[in-house]
């Protein structure tokens, strides 16, 4: 695919940025920095290395490669300097310096005073894995002499929770720098991307994850069943190895972590049904899995919305994508590998509908959080679902003033996310049922449907496939 699609809050940020570096700032010291994080494979460095060719001016970008030593990445930072189009860049050339420090002071020596250049420090969490005292040495530098010049500092990291625990207070870089976070392309983009109809432009926002990886292989306007067809049966698609290679850059295959994302892929959602699925993993092990996972931002813990207090916490892989690979191509790479995708494929055609129905849940409420508020009844500050631990009631959409503790609940809702099938009588009477069971909810709470074949019934608010890609643009 060619071109570059989206990005344009986050290229207008980062352009902002630099005009503030250009204009020299009030204090005199025009220097600025960022600290993007977003989830492996989701396109930051893309976006930055397009921002650099608009931008037009010097820059330099390093990535660190999670090398086994501090001297090794200094090297490779070196390298990159030598190689980038600074106006002094050959102050680099032959030279070996033992220390970040040192290698940061060569840096600011190269950098122009006369005009503005961008500095890009991509993977920043490795170097700090292999020297705990760059964040330090970078504050420092920063401090004393980057901030002084006309450049724009721009690290970049796929830990999300250490990237956002840098800007923590006590922290070196401490309110230092702007924060970015670069989320995955929306089912908006890639309905523009890949020219699809809103209903199958979730589809494929479902399966992608929204990765650029994913969506550049993708033929332009095929659905998901044509997608699946050309890449499940190849081993190096990059729908196949983008799911192996982000996991393993965090969580190798004999960890608990990894464990549990592959219980928590097989469907189970609730506390003891992952521990089962997990090989009865011991509660200790599985909790400490549980928060590791929860602070990178691999899992999400959601909990019931209403009026009442719950304890029944509910865990969801918070990637689209690797959601998916979990459910459907991780456990059966093997039987792709021995030229078997026909059989993957077919596994997947088969339970496809069902794990959709599921899996558009959290799309939907992230979307409605996204709508006017002449969609949404007023005071609606936030939407959930609702369950109980034997699912009666399961509800669908929650809309409340706030959560997870609510004052007031503003609608009940459903999803009903299939083709040629519309909302009917039926599923009416059923959420009418389920809004009696819900605390905080009673016969005059508004309800509201979202369905991808429209609605049968009158006196209920109903949301489509074109309005929910519409919130994301």
């Amino acid at each position: 695919m060619d071109g570059f699609v989206g990005r344009r809050t986050e290229l207008a940020q980062l352009t902002k940025l630099l005009d503030r570096v250009r204009s020299g700032g009030r204090t005199g010291r025009p220097g600025r920095a960022v600290l993007m994080r977003g989830r492996r494979r989701v396109g930051k460095s893309r976006l930055v290395e397009e921002f650099v060719r608009r931008a037009a001016v010097p820059h330099v970008f390093y990535t660190a490669s999670a090398q086994p030593s501090a001297e090794a990445e200094l090297r490779l930072f070196i390298q990159a300097g030598a190689e980038s189009d600074l106006p002094r860049a050959t102050m680099f050339d032959g030279q070996e310096p033992s220390t970040w420090d040192a290698a940061l002071r060569l840096l600011v020596a190269a950098i122009p005073d006369d005009q503005p250049s961008v500095v890009v420090l991509d993977e920043m969490p490795y170097v700090i894995a292999t020297d705990p005292g760059f964040e330090g040495t970078l504050q420092k530098i920063f401090d004393r002499d980057l901030s002084a010049k006309p450049v724009l500092l721009i690290c970049i990291g796929s830990d999300l929770a250490m990237m956002e625990a840098l800007n923590e207070y006590g922290r070196p870089f401490h309110q230092r720098a702007t924060e970015m976070v670069v989320p995955p392309l929306s089912p908006a983009d890639v309905g523009s991307m890949l020219d699809l109809p809103a209903a199958e432009a979730i589809d494929a926002y479902l399966v992608s994850g929204g990765l650029p990886l994913v969506l550049d292989e993708w033929p332009h306007g095929a659905s998901v069943d044509e997608y699946l067809a050309e890449a499940v049966p190849d081993p190096t698609s990059a729908l196949l190895v983008s799911g192996e290679r982000a996991l393993a850059a965090e969580f190798p295959p004999e960890s608990q972590a990894r464990l549990v994302l592959t219980a928590l892929g097989s469907g189970e959602r609730a506390y003891s049904l992952i521990a089962r699925a997990a090989g009865g993993m011991p509660h200790a092990s599985l909790t400490r899995a549980l928060t590791l996972l929860t602070a990178k931002r691999a899992v999400q813990a959601v909990t019931p919305l209403s009026t009442q207090p719950s304890k029944e916490t509910r865990y969801l892989i918070a990637d689209p994508h690797l959601r998916f690979w979990l459910a459907f191509l991780g456990p059966y790479l093997t039987e792709i590998d021995r030229g078997r995708g026909d059989l993957t494929l077919a596994r997947i055609r088969r339970s496809w509908t069902d794990w959709r129905g599921t899996a558009v849940e959290p799309v939907i409420r992230d979307a409605l959080g996204r709508m006017p508020g002449d969609v949404l009844p007023a005071e609606t500050g936030v939407v959930g679902g609702y369950w109980t631990r034997t699912n009666d009631p399961q509800i669908d959409l929650v809309g409340a003033d706030r959560g997870p503790i609510a004052k007031k609940i503003t609608m009940a809702g459903s999803i009903k996310w299939l083709e040629r099938r519309a909302f009917d009588s039926h599923d009416f009477a059923e959420l009418v049922v389920h809004r009696a069971k819900l605390p905080g909810a009673d016969a005059m709470t508004p309800l509201l449907v979202v369905s991808r074949s429209g609605s049968s019934v009158d006196g209920v608010s109903l949301v489509g496939p074109e309005e929910i890609v519409g919130a994301y643009r």
